[in-house]
């Protein structure tokens, strides 16, 4: 697809809101392997580009890849993060079997087992950015309000954290060994997922007072940050 196909689709898809205020509902999952990759995955019911599925990958030496299956998915999660590499791969998809979750893209397979989990009491915005926020930062090292690398502000809101109590990966037929915790840092945006391999349902708020969403879902304009990547083109 090249970028005037991307652009139509961006239009015909988008739910762009010009007072820049958007609401993903769904879970992100967090892990590392013993190789020393991280991986952060966000499952989205619903995004302001519809149900959406994203793997972010640091390598051990800091390279950071987004997967996405569409170039429309991408173009939105590239206005928000930074990345080194941008993969647009129609196979990605994931599946639940009772408490395992697995992940599949070309040349990657992860699965994972889902523990026990702690919900969190229904709270208003101003308790997840004033109170919440400290106590998230102490306790897990977890940010919940901030700004992101491209300036769009977010609030991540958890309605419930699961631990993962299993978990294998085969990139490119390496095993990445040991499931872990995703460390060192990820360097995706402002947050880090818990120390620890987990599953958290949440929330997440996101104002964007410059319009660079809007730009994208709306105007179909795909910034030069997403283009730099070289893979919108394939």
């Amino acid at each position: 697809m090249g970028q005037t196909e991307a652009v139509e689709s961006l239009r015909t898809s988008n739910t762009a809101d010009p007072t820049g205020h958007y609401t993903l509902e769904g879970s992100i999952l967090g892990a590392g392997f013993a190789s020393g990759d991280r991986v952060v995955v966000g499952m989205w019911d619903t995004s302001p580009v519809g149900s959406m599925l994203d793997v972010m990958w640091a390598e051990p030496d800091g390279w950071r890849t987004l997967i996405v299956p569409d170039q429309r998915i991408g173009a939105f999660i590239s206005a928000i993060y930074t990345f080194d590499t941008v993969i647009i791969d129609e196979t990605l998809r994931r599946s639940m079997h009772g408490t395992t979750m697995s992940l599949d893209w070309s040349g990657a397979a992860l699965e994972f087992t889902l523990g026990r989990s702690a919900p969190f009491p229904p709270r208003p915005d101003w308790v997840t950015t004033h109170i919440e926020a400290p106590i998230a930062r102490s306790v897990l090292s977890v940010e919940t309000h901030g700004v992101s690398p491209t300036g769009v502000e977010e609030t991540y809101k958890a309605r419930r954290l699961r631990r993962l109590v299993d978990g294998w990966a085969v990139v490119a037929g390496r095993d990445l060994g040991s499931l872990g915790p995703p460390t060192p840092r990820c360097g995706f945006g402002f947050s880090e997922p818990p120390p620890f391999p987990s599953l958290t349902e949440l929330t997440t708020s996101i104002s964007d007072p410059e319009g660079r969403l809007y730009g994208v879902l709306d105007h179909g304009v795909l910034d030069h940050g997403v283009l730099d990547h070289g893979v919108l083109d394939q």
